[in-house]
C-alpha cells in the first residue's frame, strides 16, 4: 500500500500504527486528531522507534482530514470511548454525527479508499458509512470478530494450557453482549473443543468473551482495550495489503447471505486485496441460528434509530 490513514490518534489508533509501521504494510502512515498536537506528537513518537524496529514506513500526523488524501485504506477509530457500565450502543448518537462528518471528508479526500471500521457501536456505523458513501460493500467493513475470536483463542489456550497456535475460533453476530462463538467451528489443532473442556467450562469462555471488553474496561476503568484491538485491526490490514485470501469475521455487509439483506453484521468473510472479497456462510445448528438471529434484532433495532 502506498498510503494507509487512521483517524483518531488514541490508544487504539496510536498502537495500531505502531504495528502497521513495525510490519512496514504502507510507505505512509498518517494519523489524524481534531486535538492539537496530539496526532503529531503520537506520529513523531512512533517515528522516532524506526531504526529500533527496523521499518522504513514514515509515519505524519495531522488535526485535518485533508491529510488522507490519496489513501489505500482508512481505518476509524474516532469517536466517544465507552465508560464502566456503558454499552457499545449507549455511544451511538455522539459517535455517529462524528462518522458523518468524517465520511464526508472520504468522500472529498479519499473517494478510492476502502473503510475499515474500528469506533463502536461498530456494526452501526458500518453500515453508516456504507450506506453516506453508496460504495460496494466490498469497500467497507469493520472490526468484531476477528477481536473477538482472539479473545475467545487466548480464553481456551489459558485454560486448557495448550498452545495458542493450535487454537481455532469463530465468532459470528454483532459486536456486543449479543455476538455468538461458535463452539462447534471451535478447534484445538482441528480437534472440537468438547474434546478437552466440559461444558461448563465452554460456557464460562463463551460468557467471558462476550465480555471481554468490559471486563478489560472495568479493570482499567479509564481507558478501554486499545492492544488488542490494534492487532485485530492490523490483521486485517494485513490480509489486504498483502492478497493473503483469510477467512477472518469481520463486520460486513450482507445481500441475501444468513437469508438477511441491508445489514451489517459480524460473519466469515475473505480479505483480499480487493477488501471484503465474500462472505462464506456456515451452517448453523438450531442454537447457533436462535442466538444469531436474536443478535441480528438487536443489530436492526439500532440500526432503526439512525434511519
Amino acid at each position: 500500500m502506498k498510503k494507509i490513514t487512521i483517524i483518531g490518534a488514541g490508544r487504539v489508533g496510536e498502537s495500531a500504527a505502531q504495528i502497521l509501521a513495525n510490519e512496514e504494510h504502507a510507505h505512509e502512515i498518517v494519523l489524524i486528531d481534531i486535538r492539537e498536537g496530539v496526532a503529531r506528537g503520537t506520529a513523531l513518537d512512533i517515528q522516532e522507534s524506526a531504526t529500533l524496529f527496523g521499518f522504513d514506513s514514515r509515519v505524519t500526523g495531522d488535526e485535518s482530514n485533508q491529510a488522507m488524501e490519496g489513501s489505500d485504506i482508512v481505518i476509524i477509530t474516532a469517536g466517544l470511548p465507552r465508560k464502566p457500565g456503558m454499552s457499545r450502543s449507549d455511544v451511538l448518537d455522539a459517535n455517529l454525527a462524528v462518522i458523518r462528518s468524517i465520511t464526508e471528508d472520504i468522500l472529498r479526500y479519499a473517494p478510492q479508499a476502502m473503510v475499515i471500521m474500528v469506533t463502536n457501536p461498530v456494526d452501526i456505523l458500518t453500515y453508516s458509512v456504507w450506506k453516506q458513501t453508496g460504495w460496494d460493500r466490498s469497500r467497507v467493513f469493520g472490526l468484531s470478530g476477528v477481536l473477538d475470536a482472539a479473545r475467545m483463542a487466548s480464553f481456551i489456550a489459558l485454560e486448557t494450557g495448550f498452545s495458542i497456535k493450535d487454537v481455532t475460533t469463530m465468532v459470528l453476530g454483532g459486536h456486543g453482549d449479543s455476538m455468538v462463538p461458535m463452539i462447534h467451528y471451535t478447534t484445538i489443532n482441528g480437534i472440537p473443543l468438547k474434546t478437552f473442556l466440559t461444558e461448563e467450562k465452554i460456557h464460562k469462555i463463551v460468557d467471558r468473551t462476550r465480555n471481554g471488553g468490559a471486563e478489560i474496561l472495568a479493570l482499567k476503568k479509564t481507558s478501554s482495550a486499545n492492544d488488542s484491538p490494534a492487532a485485530a485491526v492490523a490483521t486485517m490490514v494485513d490480509a489486504v495489503c498483502n492478497n493473503r485470501k483469510r477467512i477472518l469475521p469481520c463486520v460486513a455487509i450482507l445481500d441475501g447471505e444468513y437469508q438477511h439483506t441491508d445489514l451489517a453484521i459480524g460473519v466469515p468473510v475473505v480479505l483480499g486485496n480487493r477488501g471484503m472479497e465474500r462472505v462464506i456462510e456456515l451452517q448453523l445448528n438450531d442454537t447457533e441460528n436462535h442466538q444469531f438471529q436474536d443478535s441480528v434484532e438487536q443489530v436492526k433495532k439500532d440500526l432503526a434509530t439512525i434511519s
